[in-house]
């Protein structure tokens, strides 16, 4: 059985590497707080090394995106220094890393999708910190995947789609942001996808092809409010009472950091490479939907963009 640590314990990526690694022989091995901690990662590899892992995917992440223009060292220190130690150790073991970073390594100032090796250029401290992350785990270990996303959510944890749900139930118009556009990314899928990219590391340890940056995003575009539309049809079409959609541009929605307008990114290498066809978003995004319905769940909490 192939044994894969992942960092943090109950993000929405390791916990949908849990549910979906669980028929696929692969042993998902997730470490968190106290044993390790992202923002000291340095003191915690011993625990990591201990779970004699065959591939480690680095999860966690500071992502309090307006935070982190206020609390640049917190975020420098868990999405720089902390991928850093981690790759240090995974190149003295000798086994892949797969790193998970972020759409906001752009300034989304491009009319089309941005590509694998277009130049970075964040607009933020915590894009100046994902970017800086990825850079250290090149430096680190040559035998790397880094797989940039955008737009994720899941049934778990805090994200938009279980923010819409909570607000839908709650009003019956909602404001959402127009003008950015971008690819909602279901974690489910993503798991999917990344445990055939570590099955590809592992196969293929002699193909430089294998490594590098990909985008993971789902398939097909939209803005936020479109993505909002989506998700109070789908709830709809489940029994919840119509909710109207304002769409708004960013310009009334403001926050300390700024966001990309264009966060769409070209998925064509991973397509090539590791094979990874991602789903088209809504359907995935239907189908978390009826699953947090189906479920009666209560608890949908408020979340944000991943």
């Amino acid at each position: 059985m192939t044994r894969i640590a992942v960092t943090g314990r109950t993000g929405q990526v390791v916990s949908a590497l849990i549910e979906r690694a669980a028929a696929t022989g692969v042993d998902i091995l997730p470490i968190g707080r106290p044993e390790f901690d992202l923002e000291n990662a340095a003191a915690g590899l011993n625990a990591i090394a201990a779970l004699a892992p065959d591939l480690v995917i680095s999860a966690a992440a500071y992502t309090g995106v307006d935070k982190a223009e206020s609390e640049a060292e917190r975020a420098f220190a868990a999405n720089r220094d902390g991928p850093a130690a981690l790759a240090g150790l995974t190149a003295r073991l000798g086994i892949p890393i797969i790193h998970i970073s972020t759409d906001y390594v752009f300034d989304g100032r491009k009319a089309g999708p941005d590509l694998d090796s277009d130049a970075p250029g964040p607009l933020g401290v915590y894009g100046r910190s994902k970017l800086a992350g990825e850079q250290a785990v090149q430096a680190a270990n040559p035998d790397h995947a880094i797989l940039r996303t955008a737009w994720v959510y899941s049934p778990f944890r805090a994200n938009f789609l279980r923010t819409m749900l909570r607000l839908g139930a709650e009003r019956s118009l909602v404001r959402v942001v127009d003008d950015q556009i971008g690819a909602p990314t279901s974690a489910l899928d993503m798991a999917d996808a990344i445990l055939r990219v570590a099955a590809n590391l592992r196969a293929h340890r002699a193909d430089s092809r294998m490594r590098g940056v990909f985008h993971l995003t789902g398939s097909g575009w939209g803005s936020w409010a479109d993505f909002a539309e989506h998700i109070f049809a789908s709830a709809s079409a489940r029994g919840r009472p119509p909710v109207a959609v304002e769409r708004i541009p960013t310009s009334q929605y403001p926050t300390p950091a700024h966001r990309p307008a264009n966060s769409r990114l070209d998925t064509s290498r991973i397509r090539a490479v590791h094979g990874v066809e991602m789903p088209q978003w809504r359907p995935s995004a239907t189908q978390v939907v009826d699953r947090l319905l189906a479920g009666d769940n209560s608890e949908i909490s408020q979340g944000g963009r991943a």
